[in-house]
């Protein structure tokens, strides 16, 4: 009995620290993952734009956990052939990233994405290349929007070995394209915003970014207002040890629950759990092998939920036009229209989009096909503003539209007539 006895001793301890902690907070524990941005450096982007895009990544890393046994960042260039600016690993601190984003150079070329993709792939996630195994991967992908070459099969052989894809597309991309090539759900994946409004996103996608690379400690899912999911990274094997959970609500209204689990144990489920309540969960990992420190979390269960006949009907989606117009590639008597539907709007039927002078002056009209989310407008005049409209048809006849302003720059300047060559002197007979 005494061995028994002993062992139980030291396991109560380890949870009452354990829980001692969890009073305390969560310990901040530094995200662990590899993150690569592929920037699109060919000669289909301005010198402006890639300075705006540049600036962009370094706002976007800049207050990361970035170093050893965290994030490590790396930075490839799409280009005729694809560049490696710098590898995972060989900055170890968050300034250094910086300033080597900041002293990036365009490389100019063909935008061969899919040949970048596959370099990708292969020189940099694969672990025959020197990829830490185990640590969230992600792919931040800035680019205008087209390729050369095709990139949909190296995206989802990415995709198939675990890379979580970020498509941040400067507003001339095919909608229905990048966001078969983003990550599920596209509404979090892909983004489009103008070239000067890219630090809108900053702070959402850096959220959405280290939320990737948190999946690898505890986390809870599929909370409801009686249980919630608890799943955890491989810490332990069968062999190597087990593991006990420890629940403990917030509030003291109630003994704690405890659970052993064997090694090769990755989730478990709570259930009978009280509405509305704050729960302390601890993970120790009982190692045989070496210490492995515990792992805490806090989770709320969701308040009771109404009987049925008291919830109202959901509404039906609301059938919403463009949600953002960008101007590109403007000329003196052409310019290309984009826009990006409205999330979770039903497809539309088409598109119209009117144009005139914002001046006075016909107006004209283009229509575009389902699936299509940009068109070019033709015979323009010179230095002249013009109201774009695109309107959205839908299957129930109703229409919804959005506005934007265009202004076309002006034409080369008329070259003066040359004064005509002086007449050669007569010659006497």
């Amino acid at each position: 009995m005494l061995p028994w006895t002993a062992l139980g001793l030291a396991l109560s301890l380890r949870l009452a620290l354990a829980r001692s902690g969890a009073e305390r907070g969560p310990p901040a524990s530094a995200p662990q993952g590899d993150l690569l941005f592929l920037l699109d450096s060919s000669a289909s982007v301005s010198h402006y734009e890639f300075s705006r895009v540049r600036e962009f990544v370094g706002q976007l890393v800049a207050p990361m956990p970035l170093g050893p046994g965290a994030l490590r960042a790396s930075l490839v260039h799409v280009s005729s052939q694809p560049y490696t600016e710098f590898p995972f690993g060989q900055h170890s601190s968050g300034e250094a990233v910086q300033d080597a984003i900041r002293t990036a150079a365009q490389r100019m070329g063909d935008t061969n994405t899919g040949l970048a993709l596959a370099y990708a792939k292969e020189q940099l996630f694969a672990e025959a290349a020197g990829a830490r195994p185990g640590v969230p991967k992600v792919l931040v992908w800035v680019t205008d929007g087209g390729s050369s070459d095709p990139m949909g099969p190296p995206m989802q052989e990415l995709k198939d070995m675990g890379v979580t894809v970020f498509i941040v597309s400067t507003g001339r991309g095919n909608l229905l394209e990048l966001s078969a090539a983003a990550s599920a759900p596209a509404e979090k994946h892909l983004h489009f915003v103008d070239v000067d409004d890219l630090h809108i996103i900053v702070q959402e996608l850096r959220g959405s970014i280290l939320d990737e690379m948190q999946k690898q400690q505890l986390r809870a899912s599929e909370v409801t207002s009686s249980s919630f999911r608890l799943a955890w990274p491989p810490l332990l094997t069968t062999d190597s040890g087990y593991y006990v959970l420890e629940l403990v609500p917030r509030a003291g209204l109630g003994p704690p629950r405890r659970q052993q689990l064997p090694g090769n144990a990755t989730d478990w489920t709570w259930a009978g759990l009280d509405p509305d309540t704050d729960y302390d969960v601890a993970l120790v990992p009982e190692s045989n092998v070496h210490l492995v420190s515990p792992q805490h979390l806090r989770v709320r269960t969701r308040p009771a939920e109404p009987p049925p006949s008291a919830l109202p009907a959901p509404p039906a989606p609301e059938e919403a036009g463009p949600a953002r117009i960008v101007i590109s590639h403007a000329r003196p008597r052409s310019l290309r229209v984009s826009w990006a539907p409205a999330l979770g709007a039903p497809a539309a039927l088409g598109y119209h989009v009117q144009f005139g002078p914002l001046r006075g002056g016909a107006a004209q009209r283009v229509d575009v096909p389902a699936g299509r989310n940009s068109t070019t407008l033709q015979g323009l005049a010179p230095g002249t503003a013009y109201l774009v409209t695109v309107t959205a048809a839908f299957r129930s006849g109703r229409e919804s539209a959005l506005s934007a302003k265009a202004c076309t720059p002006d034409g080369p300047r008329p070259r003066a007539p040359r004064p005509p060559p002086p007449a050669a002197p007569a010659r006497g007979p």
